[in-house]
């Protein structure tokens, strides 16, 4: 594991190969992150590494240069609970980028007011060995009451193993309830280990939705056959719940992945026009609300 001392880490190809695939008006990416640049935006002293700047303007390049319209932003632990990074981007987004933020528990409801009108749609927290969650799943459950007045969801990050203990607080949640990373599962075990099998269980409430990001991260061997696999059978199953995201610019990672390879892989992720139309449009509209 790095530490807050080492030199910044550059984690993303910078030169991603150009996507075969031309993906639909209104294509969403719904899951980056934003770094820095650290000049301006200064990275938190609680991080567990240290990466190169990823700004704004890069992600936009990207997004161009993949054919992508829309994106939602989450907040990275680099920067811990200063959202301005990402407040930024929206703001320079034109409608088009909205955003999830980190916050603790006990955040004011005039912060929640504040980031709902800056355009963050959304409240995530962390359940991950590498990261801090700062609060307790009952904890996060009971703030949902007071996300609901103001249209923000919730998303959570935990270990694959956490959905067992997890599934009973989350399913009391007053809002919406976004898994990241497809719930971080092994996809080696395929679609009948203990972990993807309570994913699918908890899907069955439609109060749950997933991204089907992280089909590099569940399967670190590029083409990702096993990741592609349990995403394709999220969005049959499941196909008004799920949403894609790249991961740019993928902190935290056994490898740099090529974001056109990520796009590419869709055409098995959602092989019909239907499905991608669901994944890529229709649904973020629905879970984020985008105005432009």
């Amino acid at each position: 594991m790095t530490t807050n001392t080492d030199h910044p880490i550059l984690t993303f190809n910078p030169n991603p190969s150009a996507p075969s695939l031309k993906l639909p008006a209104g294509a969403c990416d719904s899951h980056v992150h934003v770094f820095g640049p650290a000049a301006i935006f200064p990275f938190a002293t609680s991080r567990n590494f240290t990466p190169a700047d990823a700004p704004k303007e890069k992600l936009f390049a990207l997004h161009h240069h993949l054919g992508i319209e829309r994106c939602v932003i989450v907040q990275s632990a680099v920067h811990g609970f200063d959202n301005r990074a990402v407040e930024d981007a929206i703001h320079a987004g034109g409608g088009h980028y909205l955003g999830v933020a980190l916050v603790p528990v006990n955040v004011a409801d005039s912060e929640l007011q504040r980031l709902a009108a800056a355009g963050f749609r959304g409240v995530r927290f962390n359940f991950m060995k590498h990261l801090s969650a700062g609060a307790t799943p009952d904890e996060v459950a009971a703030l949902t009451l007071r996300l609901k007045p103001l249209s923000l969801h919730l998303q959570v990050h935990f270990e694959s193993s956490m959905i067992h203990s997890l599934a009973a607080t989350l399913s009391r949640s007053a809002v919406p309830v976004v898994i990241d990373h497809m719930g971080r599962v092994d996809a080696a075990l395929g679609a009948d280990a203990a972990d993807f099998d309570a994913l699918m269980t908890l899907l069955r409430n439609p109060l749950f939705h997933v991204k089907v990001s992280g089909i590099d991260r569940i399967d670190p061997t590029p083409p990702y056959g096993d990741g592609v696999r349990l995403a394709n059978l999220l969005v049959q199953t499941f196909p008004d719940q799920c949403v894609w995201g790249t991961d740019w610019p993928h902190p935290n990672h056994t490898h740099v992945p090529d974001d056109g390879v990520l796009v590419d892989r869709l055409t098995a992720i959602a092989p019909s026009p239907e499905l991608l139309d669901k994944l890529l449009v229709r649904n973020p509209q629905a879970l984020y609300q985008f105005t432009a």
